[in-house]
């Protein structure tokens, strides 16, 4: 089953700074993992606002800061100054990033952090149109270099594509049904405001419990609106490949959908040996160069998450690469 993202986030009512950035989430057990300090330079490729990012600098560390929010660059850079001869901003969505690295004269990284999924203050910018409570623009993009939006999506989609994305990036049972509405609600008036779209899925999905009947629907959108799942498969493999022997690479998943991508591709990059039922033996794994730092996902605390509603489905993975002598 999918660990959908909180409501308290998807509405907006979350925990976050005064600036509306959101309280980074397991910060100390994430800076305990990377092992920062002076003359060791980490990636943080969804900077966001900040926290984690400042953590690393306090403890002497320089910090290539990646997002590809402006919105988000702009708050990391004001709260960062005091950082200035340590950090370097970057506007790039973290699978290109490395592209960068030539031109700043790093051969390579002692650690990389990817804090995933959609920021608190994404969610609480009615404009951005991510939260299903407040009306806003159907859009749904994580940087404006991002060509569909979520209206696109909907108003342009055969309900074959429509009732797939609800229910491989949503698990939405009633996806097909929705989807068939939608196409019907669509030919009289095109979806243009999160409203429109939120009464579409109401008047097919009944409110049962706590959880509000747009949620899957929503997280489904978003992550076909920004590739979040083809993206970070593609980042996984291409920063990892950027850390250097010791260094380490930490990933801070929402919902299981990212968290089994990067439980996956740790595994596959931690076997030193693999072997199939065809095979007379087993045969040394030739993507072998890490080490699983956490052989089980490091979760918040029960403090953290009354402290911080959205630290509740964060899971924390972390791996290291083997010395070369190994």
């Amino acid at each position: 089953m999918i660990a959908l993202v909180n409501e308290e986030y998807m509405s907006g009512e979350i925990e976050s700074t005064e600036d509306g950035f959101h309280v980074p989430v397991l910060l100390s057990e994430t800076v305990s993992a990377l092992q920062p300090a002076a003359g060791k330079i980490f990636l943080d490729g969804t900077v966001g606002g900040g926290g984690h990012a400042l953590a690393l600098l306090e403890a002497g560390a320089s910090v290539i800061a990646c997002d590809q929010d402006q919105e988000a660059l702009a708050e990391a850079s004001r709260r960062l100054a005091n950082y200035s001869n340590r950090v370097r901003f970057v506007e790039s969505n973290f699978a290109e990033i490395a592209s960068h690295f030539p031109g700043f004269g790093i051969e390579g990284l002692n650690g990389v952090l990817l804090d995933l999924g959609v920021s608190s203050h994404q969610i609480a910018t009615a404009s951005r149109g991510f939260s299903f409570l407040g009306s806003g623009p159907l859009d749904m993009r994580m940087s404006s270099h991002v060509q569909r939006t979520a209206a696109d999506i909907v108003n342009q989609s055969s309900p074959e594509e429509l009732a797939r994305i609800f229910f491989e990036f949503g698990e939405e049972p009633a996806g097909r049904r929705l989807a068939t509405h939608l196409v019907k609600v669509r030919s009289r008036s095109p979806f243009q405001t999160t409203d429109d779209l939120v009464k579409a899925v109401e008047s097919i999905i009944p409110k049962r419990g706590p959880r509000h009947p747009a949620t899957r629907v929503f997280q489904a959108l978003r992550i076909a609106v920004n590739d979040e799942l083809g993206v970070l498969e593609r980042a996984l493999r291409e920063l990892s490949v950027w850390v250097k022997s010791g260094g380490r690479m930490a990933v801070i998943a929402f919902h299981s959908l990212e968290d089994r991508i990067v439980k996956r591709y740790f595994r596959e990059v931690s076997q030193e040996w693999i072997d199939r039922p065809e095979w007379p033996a087993p045969q040394r794994n030739p993507a072998y160069a890490f080490r699983l730092i956490t052989a089980r996902p490091i979760e918040p605390s029960e403090e953290e998450v009354r402290r911080n509603s959205r630290a509740r489905s964060a899971k924390l993975r972390v791996i290291e690469r083997i010395s070369y002598e190994s």
